[in-house]
C-alpha cells in the first residue's frame, strides 16, 4: 500500500470510531463496531465477555506472544463530536486517548489479514472498557482470570498516548482524604471555636511545599509528587467551621509498593490532620531488561521514556507480564476540548509496529 492509501485509510478509520460515542459504561456500541473490524480470516476470537474482547493469530510452537492491547472508553464529550479531519489531523472525542491507537491496532489486523507476512511474533488484540474510571472498575483483572491465554504474552504494548515514544513502567496512584477538626462557634465571637480552616491552612502549608523528587528506576527517572486536589469546608458565613476536608492525589514511582506508598504519604503528612486512603492503585514494573522491549526500541528506533501517569501497564505487571506504553497520540491533547491525532503520527505507529511485528517488512 502506498503512503498516501495508509494515511487515508488510518484517518478515516480513526474518524469511524472517534465518531462513535463510548463514554466509560456506554462502549457496546464501538465494541461491536470495533469486533466487525477485526479479520477472522488471520484472527480467531479468543474470549469476549462484554468487557474484554481478545483476538489472537493462530499459535505457533516456540513463537512468542505479542498483545496490542486498547480501551474502547472515553472521558464525556465537550462538544467535540461528531469528529472531522482537517490540516493533516484527526480532531473529536477520543482521538488521541486513544482511537486512533485502536485504529493502528484494526489497521495492522488488516495488514496481516491481507498481506499475510511471515511474523517474527505470534500477534494478540485485546480491547477493554472502562479505562478511564478507577481502577476498581476495571474488567482486566476478571479478563486475565478467564483468559490465562494473555499471561502467556512475552510484551504488551498499550497504545495510550505516548507522542510514539516507548515509555516503560508507570507510576502508582493513591488518593485520600485528609480531615481538619475544629469547633464550631458564631463568627462574631471566633475566639469561643476553634476554626478548622485555619487548622487547614496552616497543616497544609508545607504539603503545597513539597518539592518534586525525582526517582531513578531501571535507568528511568520518574518524579513522584503529593498534591492537594480538592477542598471542602463551612455551613455558613456567619458560621466557624469545626471540619474541613481535602483530597490529596500522591503519585509515585515503580520502586515502592502501595502498601510502602501508604506509610510514604503519613509520613509526608505527619500529625497535620486525619488521613484516610480512599484509592490505590500499584505501579507499572519496569521491564527495561526485558528482551521483547530491546526488539521493539531496535526495530522501532523510537525513544525510552518513563510513563509519568498511571495506566494499565500496572496491571500487566500485576500478572508478571512485561508491558509498555506506545501509541501516536499526544498526551497533551489527551481529554482536551480540542483533542485530536495527527494523521502522521498514526502512520508513524503503523510502519514501526509493522517492522517490530514482521520478520522483514518493508
Amino acid at each position: 500500500m502506498t503512503d498516501v492509501a495508509l494515511a487515508r485509510r488510518l484517518a478515516e478509520r480513526t474518524l469511524a470510531l472517534v465518531d462513535v460515542p463510548s463514554v466509560s459504561r456506554d462502549e457496546a456500541l464501538l465494541a461491536g463496531l470495533v469486533a466487525s473490524f477485526v479479520p477472522r480470516g488471520a484472527f480467531e476470537e479468543r474470549f469476549a465477555d462484554g468487557e474484554g474482547f481478545f483476538y489472537a493469530t493462530p499459535r505457533r510452537a516456540g513463537a512468542p506472544l505479542v498483545v496490542l492491547a486498547g480501551h474502547l472508553d472515553t472521558v464525556p464529550a465537550q462538544g467535540n463530536l461528531p469528529g472531522r479531519i482537517e490540516a493533516g489531523e484527526v480532531v473529536g472525542l477520543g482521538a488521541a486517548d486513544m482511537k486512533g491507537g485502536l485504529a493502528v491496532m484494526l489497521e495492522l489486523a488488516a495488514w496481516i489479514e491481507a498481506e499475510r507476512p511471515e511474523l517474527a511474533v505470534d500477534v494478540g488484540l485485546l480491547f477493554f472498557t472502562r479505562e478511564e474510571l478507577a481502577a476498581s472498575e476495571s474488567p482486566l483483572p476478571h479478563v486475565f482470570a478467564a483468559c490465562p491465554e494473555l499471561l502467556e504474552a512475552g510484551l504488551a504494548i498499550v497504545l495510550e498516548p505516548t507522542d510514539n515514544t516507548i515509555q516503560a513502567g508507570c507510576l502508582g496512584n493513591l488518593n485520600a482524604t485528609l480531615t481538619f477538626s475544629g469547633e464550631s462557634a458564631h463568627s462574631a465571637r471566633p475566639w469561643t471555636g476553634v476554626n478548622a480552616i485555619a487548622a487547614a491552612v496552616e497543616g497544609l502549608y508545607p504539603l503545597t511545599r513539597i518539592p518534586p523528587r525525582p526517582v531513578e528506576v531501571g535507568g528511568l527517572v520518574f518524579t513522584e509528587v503529593v498534591s492537594v486536589t480538592r477542598i471542602e469546608g463551612g455551613v455558613a458565613d456567619n458560621v466557624i467551621p469545626d471540619r474541613v476536608t481535602c483530597r490529596l492525589n500522591y503519585r509515585f514511582p515503580p520502586d515502592r509498593t502501595v502498601a510502602e506508598a501508604e506509610v510514604s504519604l503519613a509520613e509526608l503528612v505527619g500529625d497535620a490532620g486525619q488521613l484516610e486512603i480512599t484509592s490505590s492503585s500499584p505501579p507499572g514494573r519496569v521491564a527495561t531488561g526485558s528482551p521483547m522491549l530491546e526488539r521493539l526500541h531496535v526495530t522501532t528506533g523510537f525513544a525510552v521514556e518513563p510513563k509519568q501517569a498511571w495506566t494499565p501497564v500496572a496491571q500487566f505487571s500485576e500478572e508478571s507480564v512485561d508491558a509498555v506504553n506506545l501509541g501516536p497520540g499526544a498526551p497533551r491533547y489527551a481529554h482536551r476540548r480540542d483533542e485530536r491525532v495527527a494523521i502522521s503520527a498514526l502512520v508513524t505507529t503503523f510502519d514501526a509496529l509493522r517492522r517490530f511485528l514482521a520478520v522483514d517488512a518493508a
